[in-house]
């Protein structure tokens, strides 16, 4: 029996899609990866999987390249034969969803891990691109699963009529390898406060450069670092000369891509992630594994990431001032902060590990129809 696992790139299936993989190989599927070339590739196949490219364009808008992508994916559905597909991301579940439809896949699964850039902006263009999307995904995600990570996402496309209650279930986040991201003492010093995420403004990346603006003026004393590298096909994108120059003004450290985010996050004392709307965050559950209190927004997500008061903290979008202050509660608290990062841990192990997010998606695998499935 063979599984198809289909992201819009590579580096999402090696850092949030591994552990599901290898757990279905575990199983005794044939696992194989598809998605658009990129540097994960070969560590994808020293894994021991067969991965196969695609020529995705995330944010391409040429209607004759789209349509040979959505036909190079027909082309390679009908030579694979897999007996269930798994898409992440927009593109992937719309084209991708369109594509199996053509080929008669057995079983298709749709993961909804966010709700994406057209849906938390406006504009007249983003309004036309919200309703030509709300029509396809009516279309492509009839008779299939698809799989929400958090209540608030999966309510919308139930109101929106975009899927129906039947087909919506609920698996929150892509799971943490609890055995990876270890419990670990904070360091000792001028507490590191972290926001770890791709540099783009809807991260609220920006209302962290301010918060910390403000807490140098009240002299809180904390260091206060953005890891992550940027994008510049994203609209969202904040300049590499923009995140130089925090830098260099010292409102923040930026320390750019970090390979090892287990060891990363243990060089912080508190993680943030002010963002505007997510899936569930997985830094602030891997953030949390490590043992970490953490600040992010009463935002769709996010908000799932966090019992308030208990295992971090909840601030209001767009306000740098709240922030602020969060961040320096915890700063000048750490019998606190240590009692969150417990509190961190214990939900991640109940909630959010890996074993967990395996067995949902089993349950909707078998939903799917995928029947001789052993869990």
């Amino acid at each position: 029996m063979k599984i198809l696992l289909f992201s819009n790139t590579d580096w999402y299936l090696y850092n949030f899609r591994l552990k599901l993989a290898k757990d279905l190989q575990a199983e005794g599927y044939d696992v194989i990866l598809l998605s658009p070339p990129g540097k994960y590739a070969t560590s994808l196949g020293a894994e021991g999987f067969r991965w196969l490219q695609i020529p995705l364009e995330r944010r391409g808008m040429n209607p004759l390249t789209e349509m040979l992508t959505i036909l190079k994916l027909v082309s390679v559905y009908r030579r694979e034969r897999p007996d269930l597909i798994h898409h992440f991301t927009i593109k992937c579940v719309l084209y991708g969803s369109l594509a199996a439809r053509i080929c008669g896949v057995p079983a298709v699964v749709n993961s909804i891990t966010g709700v994406g850039y057209l849906f938390t902006n406006t504009g007249w263009l983003i309004g036309l691109l919200q309703k030509l999307v709300k029509a396809w995904y009516r279309l492509v995600l009839k008779r299939t699963q698809v799989i929400f990570e958090n209540e608030d996402n999966l309510g919308m496309f139930v109101d929106l009529g975009l899927v129906e209650a039947g087909q919506a279930n609920l698996v929150r986040s892509a799971g943490v390898d609890v055995g990876r991201y270890l419990p670990a003492e904070e360091p000792e010093g001028i507490p590191v406060v972290m926001l770890a995420s791709r540099m783009l403004w809807d991260k609220g990346i920006g209302e962290f450069v301010q918060a910390a603006r403000i807490l140098r003026e009240r002299d809180v004393q904390a260091q206060f670092v953005l890891v992550g590298d940027t994008y510049a096909d994203n609209p969202r994108a904040i300049s590499r000369e923009q995140l130089v120059g925090w830098q260099e003004q010292g409102a923040v450290a930026w320390w750019g891509w970090q390979e090892d985010m287990p060891a990363i996050l243990q060089k912080a004392n508190l993680v943030c992630l002010p963002s505007y709307s997510e899936g569930v965050p997985t830094v602030l559950l891997e953030a949390a594994a490590t043992q970490r209190a953490v600040i992010t927004t009463n935002a769709p997500g996010c908000r799932d990431a966090v019992i308030p008061g208990v295992s971090g903290l909840l601030v209001p979008v767009k306000e740098a001032s709240a922030l602020a202050e969060a961040i320096r509660k915890l700063v000048e608290d750490p019998a606190l902060r240590s009692s969150m990062g417990r509190a961190g841990r214990s939900l991640v192990e109940r909630e959010y590990s890996s074993k967990k997010v395996l067995e949902g998606t089993i349950r909707v695998y078998q939903k799917a129809g995928l029947k001789d499935f052993q869990a």
